[in-house]
């Protein structure tokens, strides 16, 4: 496991607000590990939102280039820009050596936020919601052949997360998915890489269990999404009570 992150409550707040789903994982997680956790979902954050507060594509585009300079410093051994994510990030970069290509390429996808639909959208979910499962998994001690499934799952995970988003995006005049790709297929390109990662799933040590954590409405959204239904939000204390329980047993992959 990487070694413990300084960051501050603003950090963890900053998380609690803006993506209480993975809040509740992090809080799954050793107390050591969890500021590292926190910089890394709040990076997503940020890198997220770029299109959302921006007016238009080049202002979303001069935020993003920020944050990609800000990356290319803290590995070209610079001192980190004096901010509230930017200074626990890098110290998270350095305690757990995790590889710039990750975050290069969250960067850059996000550039594609602005003008949707999307052309490939299973490469957009690899390196969003699938390089941010591995960061996490990563900064928690996963190495080697767990690495794989781990990243299946992240893709699992984010054709999830986008499906369950895709009535908001709509409503916003946002249409992620091109019109060659029904939600039912996309839903069950996810579930296939879902199973790969459930076949695998010796292979991720216990210790990143919290990095897989924000998954676990996956495998219920993508059924549910392949077979045409629309309803893909649980009523809360549901979804609740399936991240308590997965956590309690360890199953992340249910």
């Amino acid at each position: 496991m990487s070694k413990a992150v300084a960051a501050g409550d603003g950090l963890a707040a900053m998380v609690e607000r803006g993506d209480p789903d993975r809040w509740r994982t992090v809080m799954t997680a050793p107390e050591a590990a969890r500021p590292g956790l926190f910089a890394l979902y709040a990076f997503n954050l940020e890198i997220a939102r770029a299109s959302w507060v921006a007016s238009e594509p080049l202002l979303a585009a001069m935020r993003l280039q920020w944050w990609a300079d800000a990356v290319e410093e803290i590995y070209a051994g610079r001192p980190a820009r004096r901010h509230e994510v930017v200074e626990p990030l890098a110290a998270t970069i350095a305690s757990a050596d995790l590889p710039r290509r990750l975050l290069d390429e969250m960067i850059e996808a996000r550039r594609l936020d602005a003008e949707p639909p999307l052309i490939d959208v299973m490469t957009y979910v690899d390196h969003t919601a699938g390089h941010l499962m591995e960061l996490a998994a990563r900064h928690l001690g996963a190495e080697g052949g767990a690495l794989p499934v781990v990243r299946d799952f992240g893709r699992a995970t984010g054709t999830a997360a986008l499906l369950r988003a895709l009535p908001e995006l709509r409503a916003r005049g946002r249409t992620p998915l091109p019109d060659d790709i029904a939600p039912a297929a996309f839903a069950r390109d996810g579930l296939a890489a879902h199973a790969r990662a459930r076949t695998h799933r010796d292979r991720v040590p216990a210790s990143a269990l919290p990095a897989l954590l924000p998954g676990w409405l996956t495998a219920r959204t993508l059924r549910l999404a392949a077979s045409g239904d629309t309803a893909l939000e649980p009523a809360p204390i549901v979804a609740r009570a399936g991240l308590l329980w997965r956590a309690s047993t360890g199953r992340w992959w249910s």
